[in-house]
């Protein structure tokens, strides 16, 4: 029997993403494991593989929409079987009578002319939120129906301006700010003949001026602040920091990158270091959950890349089991594919620990924020030459600032500091990190 595939939850609390681009077309087959799709969520765009062999009999969602996590996205089935034969669809309720979207069990959403190319069907049209008399079947996406109820916004009339008339995101948006406009006017007129506050205010919403530019949030920013404030105001964070002389760790980079093809970073060394250091201090490798506190048994690290307007961290696991050059190798393929958009679903998940290393940027020192639902983070800083006293004599040495910023409902003080000092001896004595 054909089985309908739906939109994965990539990352953990999303209830929406996005398909940005099909790897598949229609009639081809798929073997469990292959890409599937690129999806992209708040945070990422990740690679979604096919959990299901077959042929692709179907695709729901055009590149673009945005749609639920659990929705249809996708139909796979045997050579010669038909959309018709999957099994049926369960719709959520909605959210009030009014809003339902009848669509008919596996319904075929697109057309597929002799080019190949998958186009909304006439029969793919789900009914207005707004209703209207016709009581005519419409096509739109999930997002343009939530925006539709949030903002009450009748749809009948409305002409899509996407493929067959497709009503999609651009065409509610000015619908939204007519509706909006004559209130924000009105609000305006009553802050002119209110008196002018003595204290200066802050508005609870921005807008562009003659020497500002309002810049609108992508989902991937929404996300991060989310997230970030969610973490300040749920975890307790408290910071220790460390210096390390870091000479020999330079030294021994030189001299592996001279005699191996591969280049390993001083990020590299920094993070087989994290991994070595939980060797030594294993119940510092813990995580907060409801039901208890998690130990785990490997070292998973995640590594904070910077890209376009975001941040994501992808996760090493098992470090301390990776030579330094294999290390290396994947810690640099992780970051080419954070930044083009080809990580996949397990590489942004788990981990117990991040690092974030600001040191090419000259930062001397900084605190990070947690990464939920990671215990810590460690916050590296640039490497410079200073005044250090050896047995009483004055000489030049290199150092470098870490911070650790812990759980306190994970580790206590001294479990951290025991982590932290275990960390600054491996970076001190670089060979331990080799071993």
């Amino acid at each position: 029997m054909a089985t309908t595939v739906r939109m994965p939850e990539v990352l953990a609390n999303t209830t929406e993403a996005a398909i940005q681009s099909w790897s598949v077309g229609v009639g081809e087959q798929i073997d469990v494991g292959q890409p599937l799709a690129e999806i992209e969520t708040d945070k990422a765009v990740v690679e979604y593989a096919a959990e299901v062999s077959g042929t692709v009999l179907e695709l729901l969602v055009a590149e673009g929409d945005l749609v639920d996590v659990g929705a249809p996205i996708a139909v796979v089935g045997e050579p010669g079987e038909t959309v018709a034969d999957a099994a049926p669809v369960p719709q959520a309720a909605p959210a009030d009578p009014e809003s339902a979207a009848p669509v008919a069990d596996a319904e075929p959403a697109f057309d597929h002319s002799d080019d190949g190319v998958s186009r909304p069907g006439p029969d793919a049209r789900g009914s207005d939120d707004g209703g209207g008399a016709t009581g005519a079947r419409r096509f739109m996406s999930p997002l343009v129906r939530r925006l539709a109820r949030e903002h009450d916004i009748d749809l009948e009339g409305v002409t899509g301006s996407g493929p067959d008339g497709r009503i999609v995101r651009r065409d509610v948006e000015p619908l939204i700010e007519a509706k909006a406009a004559p209130a924000e006017a009105a609000r305006s007129g009553d802050r002119a003949a209110a008196p002018a506050p003595t204290t200066p205010t802050t508005p609870a919403s921005a807008s562009a001026t003659a020497d500002a530019e309002l810049v609108p949030h992508t989902r991937m920013r929404r996300t991060i602040a989310r997230r970030l404030v969610e973490s300040k105001t749920q975890v307790p964070h408290f910071y220790l920091t460390a210096e390390c002389r870091v000479d020999r760790l330079l030294e021994l980079r030189r001299e592996l990158n001279a005699a191996g093809t591969l280049k390993v970073s001083v990020n590299d060394l920094v993070v087989k270091a994290v991994a070595g250091a939980f060797v030594d201090v294993p119940e510092a490798n813990r995580t907060w959950a409801d039901e208890g506190v998690l130990q785990h048994r490997t070292a998973d690290i995640a590594i904070a890349v910077a890209i376009d307007d975001g941040l994501v961290t992808p996760v090493v696991r098992g470090v301390e089991s990776l030579s330094v050059s294999e290390l290396g190798r994947r810690i640099a393929d992780l970051a080419e594919r954070a930044r083009t958009g080809g990580l996949r679903q397990h590489e942004i998940e788990g981990g117990s620990f991040s690092v974030s290393n600001l040191g090419m940027y000259g930062t001397r020192e900084f605190s990070a924020i947690i990464n939920p639902p990671h215990a810590g983070i460690l916050a590296v800083g640039a490497a410079r030459q200073a005044p250090v006293v050896v047995d009483g004599a004055l000489e030049v040495g290199t150092l470098m600032n870490v911070t650790l910023s812990a759980d306190h409902r994970v580790l206590d003080g001294a479990v951290a500091a025991k982590w932290l000092a275990a960390f600054v001896a491996r970076i001190e004595h670089p060979l331990t990190i080799l071993a």
